[in-house]
């Protein structure tokens, strides 16, 4: 797996953001001895795929999870993606005619060209809740509450290791929950039970919480707290916000040494490997 996009809402460039990274959110999933196939959104670091591709084309699926610009502002800068030779199948939460619904932002005049003009084989397409199978992997794709749009959060496996993905996650949508930061709601846990790894939203901290908690993300504690309720073996903190800065986060993950389930903070442009 490899992380090419870690950050919320904008790119957060500078001095403080080096270690972790400044690029908007993008995982790429790959089988064992292949190039990456399966892309978790499309924010500014799916930029980083080209070079991890190092010269070759993209040929595989791109999901989203919804359509903010953080998550697609990265689509017509993908190099590897946009040559000739490149295939690029690209999923949204079904809502309609995707390829319109893609349009509203990838076009004139909020940009110059529209996604039918990359060049290689590019489609849009709707993506229904429910279990797919795409580029070799199980996907299981629910309804999770975000503000501002349809978003899904994902379940993906490879038949030997599984991980899930909720970059984009409101749980108080559904109510306080047991600690008051957000309920553990039924897709949450169906997506996260059992997993290798959960990649979870983790914009805020609990101080913050309160002021912002009508913006449509989660707590970093409410990560934890899922992680721990759906026995997932390691949680992937993601999506930090764009002021927190590499000594913030290295202070949030020291904290949270010791616990049941195991705590990082994503850092662009590393790999893991999954058992």
């Amino acid at each position: 797996m490899s992380i090419c996009g870690v950050r919320g809402s904008t790119p957060a460039p500078g001095a403080e953001f080096v270690r972790y990274g400044g690029h908007t959110s993008c995982v790429a999933l790959a089988h064992d001895g292949e190039d990456p196939s399966l892309v978790l959104d499309a924010g500014t670091g799916i930029r980083r795929l080209t070079q991890v591709l190092d010269g070759k084309p993209f040929r595989g699926s791109i999901l989203l999870g919804h359509l903010h610009w953080d998550h697609t502002q990265g689509l017509p800068f993908f190099a590897a993606a946009d040559r000739p030779d490149a295939r690029a199948s690209i999923y949204l939460p079904e809502q309609g005619d995707a390829a319109a619904v893609l349009g509203r932002a990838l076009s004139p005049p909020h940009f110059p060209i529209e996604a039918h003009e990359l060049r290689g084989d590019c489609t849009v397409a709707g993506l229904d809740p429910g279990p797919h199978e795409l580029e070799g992997f199980d996907v299981l794709a629910l309804d999770i509450p975000h503000k501002g749009g349809r978003t899904y959060g994902f379940r993906v496996s490879d038949g030997t290791a599984a991980i899930a993905y909720l970059s984009d996650h409101s749980p108080t949508t559904l109510g306080a929950g047991p600690e008051g930061l957000g309920e553990y709601h039924h897709a949450a846990v169906t997506l996260v039970e059992g997993v290798d790894l959960l990649v979870h939203d983790a914009q805020h901290t609990a101080e913050e919480f309160e002021a912002k908690r009508t913006f449509g993300h989660s707590a970093i504690d409410y990560a934890v707290g899922l992680a721990e309720e759906a026995r997932a073996r390691r949680l992937l903190l993601f999506h930090h916000d764009p002021p927190r800065t590499d000594d913030a986060l290295d202070a949030i993950v020291a904290a949270r040494r010791g616990g049941p389930v195991p705590v990082e903070a994503a850092v662009e442009d590393t790999t893991l490997d999954l058992p």
